[in-house]
């Protein structure tokens, strides 16, 4: 496969990221049969042309009270992108589009409190001029996503590949929890994903063998993951959508798991609300688009109605950066 100057060894880079973020060149160059040179080059490409970052997330758990909710925003076509950029901006957002002919914004948020969730959804939108309805999900349970990378599912890497790249178990440390302590750590995380252990000790303050020590507890708890970003239709899949399913109750568990096993699936959770599952499909075009809702997620029992929402652009994945599909 090659698309816009990317070819198979681009994507395997990616996928060899998604592994292991933190994972070094010539490892990476080692599994992929390639220079170290080769690597570095393909990742500063990736970077400048196809939005490669690779960032800290932080989880729903890690912090109590924390709860994450999926936003849509009807709004009158002027002031779609006005807004959607505006939650661009918010630390407390993570993923932003455009869908519905440009007249509705989707978003997630992370409220770190309920009273930070009464702020935005009783406080601020309301008040936000060219709003016209507010339908706030809260998300129940993933599915699919999150540590669970996408390219995994294309096959870039044979599973020897994948296991090799794997950093392997990392030790437990209790709850999912970050700690005021640990906020310096995760910003400079959240920042670059990649960042080097004294870029990191000279962020926190902290020894590098206490940097060292504590990252690998915060990923081994579940309390954050690095994750990759980047535009997908550099691949050549050029269509996504936004899916609002609805599950009988008793099949919910059950459609949500096969969604997960669904190589067009990038991300699916149970959520509240009229529907019940909300996912993120990605296609090659609107073809395999009408393939997948007609041959695959049609044929799943359980499934009473599905709202398909394309995206025509993306504001934000999980940095605030323009994609073009």
């Amino acid at each position: 496969m090659e698309s816009n100057g990317f070819d198979d060894l681009d994507l395997r880079l990616l996928h060899a990221l998604e592994v292991d973020a933190r994972a070094s060149f010539s490892k990476i160059a080692g599994v992929l049969g390639v220079s170290d040179q080769t690597v570095a080059r393909r990742f500063r490409k990736l970077r400048s042309e196809a939005g490669l970052r690779v960032v800290a997330v932080r989880c729903a758990s890690a912090r109590p009270g924390n709860e994450y909710w999926m936003l849509r925003l009807r709004c009158t076509p002027e002031g779609s992108t006005t807004i959607a950029e505006a939650l661009a901006r918010r630390p407390d957002t993570t993923w932003i589009g455009l869908t519905s002919g440009g007249t509705e914004v989707v978003c997630t948020t992370r409220a770190r409190s309920r009273d930070d969730t009464d702020e935005l959804l009783l406080g601020k939108l309301p008040r936000t001029p060219h709003i016209v309805e507010i339908r706030a999900h809260q998300m129940l349970h993933r599915f699919y996503g999150g540590p669970s990378g996408w390219l995994a599912k294309t096959g870039a890497l044979t599973k020897d590949e994948a296991a090799e790249l794997s950093p392997g178990p990392h030790p437990q440390a209790g709850p999912a929890v970050i700690a005021a302590q640990d906020e310096s750590l995760v910003a400079a995380l959240e920042e670059d994903g990649r960042a080097t252990y004294p870029e990191l000790q000279k962020a926190t303050g902290r020894s590098e063998s206490a940097v060292k020590r504590r990252l690998a507890q915060l990923i081994g708890s579940g309390a954050i993951f690095i994750d990759v970003e980047f535009n997908t239709e550099y691949f050549g899949f050029r269509t996504s959508a936004m899916l609002s399913i609805t599950a009988a109750p008793r099949f919910l568990n059950t459609v949500g798991e096969a969604l997960a096993r669904h190589e067009e699936i990038a991300y699916a959770a149970a959520t509240t609300g009229p529907s019940n599952l909300m996912a993120v499909v990605v296609t090659r075009d609107s073809a395999h688009l009408y393939e997948y809702l007609s041959e695959r997620l049609g044929m799943l029992e359980g499934v009473e109605h599905v709202d398909t929402m394309p995206f025509l652009r993306r504001v934000k994945q999980l940095t605030y950066r323009q994609f073009r599909g």
